[in-house]
């Protein structure tokens, strides 16, 4: 029987990928929470950005 293909999500892996950015970056806060500022640093996100519907 033949391998069936690799199926891949490109737009789920991204987010599993900054989801698990996100709690590295989580784990090494001294403080309890993340800022906003440090999310959106993480996440590589700017003001800018219009929000997605």
């Amino acid at each position: 029987m033949p391998a069936e293909p690799a199926v891949q999500d490109r737009e789920a892996l991204a987010e599993i990928e900054l989801y698990g950015e996100l709690i590295i970056a989580a784990a090494a806060e001294p403080d309890e929470r993340l800022s906003d500022d440090r999310i959106d640093e993480v996440l590589r996100a700017s003001g800018s950005r219009a929000p997605e519907r």
